[in-house]
């Protein structure tokens, strides 16, 4: 008997141990889902203090970009525009939320571009003792310390938006592995928006300026949300749900571009850790790629062009392949097959060569994709002008600002071979320079100007003999520009150097001579192929009189008894 009940009593506890090993197991898989449950050390939170009228937030941006990229698994970004930098003069966006100026006040802001490493002191390193804010050189370093760090609490995230309701749902994870020093901690979640184009001073890039990880909402509230068991061990999961409006202070909600990212603080300040995340995307029908735009092209001297255009993906699949085609001055279409991976509701730029087309003075390129289920994004068009014609010998001018070791330029000819560059040395600031830059004649060439640190800011001016401007800027060229021009008349057929008949001088003021050993007939046609001059039994050194047509490029054709040639023209 006793023999029986100790092995019944062995049995139960078998019972016992592999019900609660079912039971633990079953709270982790449907708990504990994308925290980890090992300890980690801290993620840094960087939050910025930033406006659109602070000229050094630039170079603020740059430094807080390049410490993300760097660790982009442990660094995460929340730029909040508030403040006198940040509030908006009549016409201009507001970028400001109810939820800046209290974090700024608290963080006792010096200067901007300010911020926050965790919202923590570090004395080495604040503007005023015992605050939190500390100037843009130092938070590479507060970061580093931050990182080296260990946390006793997790925190993770995962969020969707549907398209349909544009209900975003937010679902965060936090997990102790090990006690708070305080018995309550705060959960924070910022909905942030990326990629949006405004205004920026000393960005020098006018209204084009491309603001990141913009702070747009609070999710949580002011200070986040109350956590009251903080000991090792804890769990705890929470779901937000959060309709999206169209806008933020008439700034356009783009669903493609948020972004959220999820801290946990012992207080208002002090954070521990955090985490951040992008939406997937739900409840799309139908698909839809949508042509969203193409690049500039700048005024080109080749028959060769590289489109840029921006395709995204609303589709419920990625993109994988697209047939694209383009048109150049209503000529026939042609189509570059493309082939890549676009994730849904996700943009990619393609680029992507054109060569061997006609080349007028003002040309179009049309862009299309495949009829879809949304038509009206399927299509875009672009004009880009043939390039300015100058002479051999130019004059390069340059006044630096107050970086002037971050400028520099170059010349490449039609093969991409650089010809000249500079500077031997670097710049000195606020300082003015005049180059002299001799080319070959015929050439196709690319004039490059180079800012080191992105943010621009040299005068520029490029100019030939005759005055003739090819490249000018005050300073909004962000970290380059680029511009093509011609030397002589490259645009013209080789029938002149065939010493054949052809129009001369070209380019000309509208009053030609022709070049011909025998009677011939002379047509000529604008880019739409208008015949705008026709006349018969032209002798050599004739004078044809084309002072009546708009500048431009013209195509003339020269035929005899024995011969038909063509040639491009161009009238000034």
């Amino acid at each position: 008997m006793r023999l029986l009940l100790i092995n019944l009593k062995r049995i139960s506890m078998k019972i016992n141990f592999t019900l609660g090993i079912t039971l633990l197991l079953g709270f982790v898989l449907q708990a504990q889902t994308i925290v980890s449950t090992t300890a980690q050390n801290k993620k840094v939170i960087l939050e910025e203090f930033t406006g659109i009228y602070c000229g050094y937030c630039p170079q603020g941006h740059a430094v807080a970009e390049g410490i993300k990229q760097d660790d982009p698994n442990n660094i995460f970004l929340i730029n909040i525009h508030d403040g006198p930098f940040a509030n908006p003069d009549p016409g201009d966006p507001d970028y400001t939320t109810p939820f800046g100026w209290p974090i700024i006040l608290q963080s006792d802001v010096y200067g901007y571009p300010g911020g926050t490493i965790n919202r923590t002191v570090f004395s080495a390193f604040s503007d005023n003792p015992g605050g939190t804010a500390m100037g843009r050189f130092d938070w590479e370093e507060a970061a580093d310390i931050t990182k080296a760090q260990s946390s006793y609490v997790n925190v993770a995230l995962e969020a969707n938006i549907n398209v349909q309701t544009n209900e975003l749902t937010v679902h965060v994870e936090v997990y102790y592995t090990g006690s708070s020093p305080v018995s309550s901690n705060k959960l924070n979640v910022a909905l942030l928006q990326n990629n949006t184009k405004g205004p920026q001073s000393g960005g020098y890039l006018g209204n084009e300026y491309n603001h990141q990880h913009r702070l747009v909402h609070l999710i949580t509230g002011q200070w986040g949300e109350n956590i009251t068991t903080t000991a090792a061990g804890t769990f705890v999961d929470r779901t937000y749900t959060y309709t999206l409006p169209t806008n933020y202070n008439s700034i356009p909600v783009d669903i493609a571009e948020l972004e959220l990212v999820a801290f946990v603080a012992e207080t208002q300040q002090s954070i521990i850790s955090g985490n951040g995340a992008k939406p997937t995307y739900s409840g799309i029908v139908g698909n839809d790629v949508n042509l969203k735009s193409i690049a500039n092209i700048s005024s080109v001297c080749t028959e060769n062009i590289e489109p840029k255009i921006t395709i995204q993906n609303i589709s419920p699949n990625p993109l994988t392949n697209l047939p694209i085609t383009y048109k150049i001055n209503n000529g026939a279409p042609q189509i570059y097959n493309w082939t890549g991976s676009i994730g849904v509701m996700k943009s990619q730029e393609i680029q992507f060569p054109i060569s061997g087309f006609n080349l007028l003075n003002s040309n179009s390129i049309e862009i299309s994709v495949p009829t879809d289920s949304n038509v009206s994004n399927n299509i875009k068009t672009q004009s880009f002008d043939s390039s300015v014609v100058a002479t051999t010998n130019l004059t390069l001018s340059i006044i630096t600002d107050n970086y002037g070791y971050e400028c520099s330029w170059n010349f490449k000819n039609s093969q991409g071979v650089i010809v000249q560059s500079g500077p031997t040395s670097n710049y000195s600031n606020n300082s003015t320079f005049t180059i002299p830059i001799t080319l070959d004649n015929n050439e196709c060439f690319t004039f490059n100007l180079i800012d080191d640190y992105g943010d621009g800011g040299c005068t520029v001016n490029l100019k030939d003999s005759n005055n003739t401007t090819i490249y000018s800027t005050t300073g909004e060229y962000g970290s380059g520009e680029s511009k093509q021009f011609a030397t002589g008349s490259i645009l013209s057929s080789n029938l002149e150097t065939q010493n054949e008949f052809f129009l001369y001088p070209n380019p000309s003021n509208g009053l030609l001579k022709i070049k011909t050993p025998e009677l011939v007939e002379v047509i000529i046609r604008d880019f739409t192929g208008k015949s705008v001059f026709k006349a018969s039994n032209i002798e050599n050194e004739d004078i044809i009189n084309l002072t009546h047509l708009t500048s431009g490029v013209y195509f003339v054709k020269i035929s005899s008894e024995f011969a038909e040639k063509n040639q491009k023209i161009i009238i000034k």
